[in-house]
């Protein structure tokens, strides 16, 4: 059989047209010709293949170098929605910080309005100590007024300011603490 190469054709061309005329197949001319047909045949053939082979080899790098540009689009893509998720970020941690700053300023105002109503109810209840103790020091004034009033010793004359104020200091309760 004839070998597929160039040089080894010769000698395996002249085995075969030995076997040829040795089975008395025909004229030697007409084994050559058939050899050189078939020869011919499979160069079309190799060089078709090879043609399949190269616009195969092409498409393969066409189809690489449109998915590079794929890619190289969507990292672009990719990178720009990073970009703006990071600026959406530090917008946010900005806004965060700015709302602790006030949570802490509001915290802040709350801790002193409460004191400030802690205090408030604290006068309230002494004023109205003070005033349940001045409603007794009025009712006490007015018992030693009609008691001095009914008896007619001068000493026993009833100083009524005097007596209330002297009541209120000797009652802790009663003051008036400062905020």
């Amino acid at each position: 059989m004839a070998s597929s190469s160039g040089s080894g054709s010769s000698g395996s061309l002249s085995a075969a047209l030995a076997a040829a005329a040795a089975a008395g197949g025909g004229t030697e001319e007409e084994l050559r010709a058939l050899m050189e047909q078939r020869r011919a045949k499979r160069m079309l053939s190799n060089r078709e293949s090879a043609r399949r082979s190269r616009m195969r080899k092409q498409r393969h790098l066409d189809d690489l170098t449109a998915q590079a540009a794929h890619l190289r689009r969507e990292n672009a893509h990719v990178a720009a929605a990073l970009g703006l998720t990071a600026q959406g970020l530090l917008a946010v941690d900005a806004e965060n910080a700015v709302l602790r700053t006030q949570a802490a300023e509001l915290a802040a105002r709350l801790a002193s309005l409460n004191d400030i109503i802690a205090c408030v109810s604290n006068t309230n209840a002494a004023a109205a100590a003070a005033a349940a103790g001045a409603a007794v020091a009025v009712s006490i004034t007015a018992a030693a007024a009609a008691a001095a009033s009914a008896s007619s010793d001068p000493f026993l004359a009833f100083d009524g300011a005097a007596a209330i104020d002297d009541l209120l200091r000797s009652c802790p309760e009663m003051s008036f603490p400062l905020c």
